[in-house]
């Protein structure tokens, strides 16, 4: 039960070379606060990693908050998401975004990156 509220490595895009899959050839979704790029992965299960520059947000406590509200909404939305790798960059406006603004823009994000990556494959 615990594992359901975790964020395990097994969910993660970890190494250079998973990012650099990513950013080669993605689907795109963008919006005020998010871009958010996916591929297909061969694996059975969604990844997810992160990219949130400190040239678009300064601080590092609006970074982090950023970080940990993609994660959750991630991790409450895996079970939707099948098999796409996908890297999350923030914009400027997300530093002051109310959360639940931001977590309503990751929902369409995801809706909108599992139709695209489902008719590319």
């Amino acid at each position: 039960m615990a594992e359901d509220f975790g964020f395990p490595d097994l969910y993660r895009l970890r190494t250079p070379a998973e990012y650099k899959n990513v950013f080669a050839n993605p689907v795109k979704s963008s919006d005020k606060y998010f871009t958010v790029l996916a591929t297909n992965s061969p694996l059975p299960h969604p990844r997810l990693g992160l990219a949130i520059a400190k040239k678009a947000i300064k601080k590092a406590v609006a970074r982090n908050r950023i970080k940990r509200t993609v994660r959750e909404s991630f991790r409450l939305q895996k079970q939707l998401i099948v098999n796409i790798d996908i890297v999350v960059l923030a914009r400027g406006d997300a530093a002051t975004a109310d959360l639940q603004i931001l977590r309503k823009s990751l929902e369409r994000h995801w809706l909108k990156l599992v139709d695209r990556c489902d008719s590319c494959s």
